[in-house]
């Protein structure tokens, strides 16, 4: 009976603690309030608005503990294994190109690729009308590439040290260098009859036209502002894309899914993290949010039922121990949506959350074909 009240009395000092200082709890414009105290612990916290010179887009993240239990679905075995190391293939300057990727330049063939590479693991629609191929030994040497019609390389991405440039630019490097030594960025692009401004006003990207392509480098605010990722476009491809949302389809929507999850894994491979499996079950929770809120057009955790995710969750039968959603709207494709999300510091810290076990992955398009994105984490 005494262990019962001291328990009672810790609980209500807690909650005392919290109403009374959690507003002043901020974390790099991050906000933490405490939901209710009883047999779990909720937090919720809402992210700031992230602003691009096309548009102003908003993000958010929330995140759960509990003491409820499930056994979730899950990919295969093999994906929670513990991450054993795999050699970092030897990078080499490109031959022809300013960048290269796992020594791998735009023209090359897929034959060259899978050459060095062997066979992709998983190929979805992008925002280009082609697939990207990702190729990767359980999301250790993880790059994504893009063919044409001649089994040509059209694209390129990568968040990994996989980088190679003529200038020395590689993951890691400084903003500073880059923009040093690559010049003045590309400020806007043309697409149908309207120019598109594509400068990162918070300066996570620059974008450089050279080589008859589009390369992007993204930056890490949380890593000193090096270079973190690379996406390398064709100028065709690029120039073929004739507005800043491509045409919502079901093969797009599965298509930014499954790159958001593998986008997510490859980075906590980065950080000696373990690999997530996907979870059909919640995916379907996240997939529902993102219709609703593209259907209805508002941007918030919480619905307009003021359900939670975790009510939601809750609602579709899946329990949890802990939970995580962040969510993203505008960004006009997968990898900027991962970009901008690992640059924010609330859904870093779910992406690279190292009790996370599974996680589903939910977009949908509304009338003008932006997208909304919905990441759900779980643990058992």
């Amino acid at each position: 009976m005494r262990k019962l009240f001291n328990i009672v009395i810790l609980i209500l000092l807690l909650s005392g603690l919290w109403y009374g200082y959690g507003k002043d709890i901020q974390e790099s414009g991050f906000k933490a309030g405490i939901g209710s105290f009883a047999t779990d612990v909720r937090s919720f916290i809402t992210g700031p608005e992230v602003t691009t010179a096309l548009e102003k887009l908003s993000t958010g993240v929330s995140s759960l503990i509990g003491s409820l239990t499930e056994t979730l679905d899950s990919a295969s075995e093999k994906e929670l294994q513990e991450t054993e190391k795999v050699k970092k293939p030897a990078l080499e300057a490109p031959a022809d190109a300013s960048f290269s990727v796992h020594n791998i330049e735009i023209g090359d063939t897929k034959d060259d690729v899978e050459k060095l590479a062997g066979e992709a693991k998983r190929n979805t629609r992008n925002e280009y009308g082609v697939d990207w191929f990702a190729y990767h030994e359980n999301y250790q040497n993880f790059f994504m590439v893009a063919y044409d019609n001649n089994n040509k390389v059209v694209g390129l991405y990568t968040n990994q040290d996989l980088i190679s440039s003529k200038e020395g630019i590689k993951r890691g490097t400084p903003k500073e260098t880059v923009t040093g030594k690559m010049g003045e960025p590309v400020t806007k692009l043309l697409k149908g009859n309207v120019y598109y401004q594509i400068r990162s006003d918070s300066g996570e990207y620059d974008m450089f036209e050279m080589d008859n392509s589009y390369v992007t480098i993204f930056y890490d605010k949380h890593e000193k502002n090096t270079v973190t990722a690379i996406q390398i476009i064709d100028a065709k491809l690029e120039k073929q894309k004739s507005g800043y949302f491509a045409e919502a389809s079901p093969g797009l929507k599965k298509g930014f899914e499954y790159q958001l999850f593998d986008l997510t894994n490859a980075s906590r491979v980065n950080h000696d993290l373990s690999v997530l499996s996907w979870d059909k079950r919640v995916k379907v929770t996240a997939q529902d949010h993102s219709k609703d809120m593209a259907v209805n057009q508002y941007f918030n955790h919480t619905n307009l039922e003021g359900e939670s995710p975790f009510d939601r969750m809750e609602d579709d039968k899946i329990n949890f121990r802990m939970a995580g959603e962040n969510l993203a709207a505008g960004q006009n494709s997968s990898i900027f949506a991962h970009e901008g999300l690992m640059n924010s510091i609330g859904h870093r810290e779910n992406k690279l959350q190292k009790d996370f076990e599974s996680l589903g992955v939910g977009v949908a398009f509304d009338e003008e074909n932006k997208p909304y994105y919905t990441e759900n984490y779980l643990t058992k």
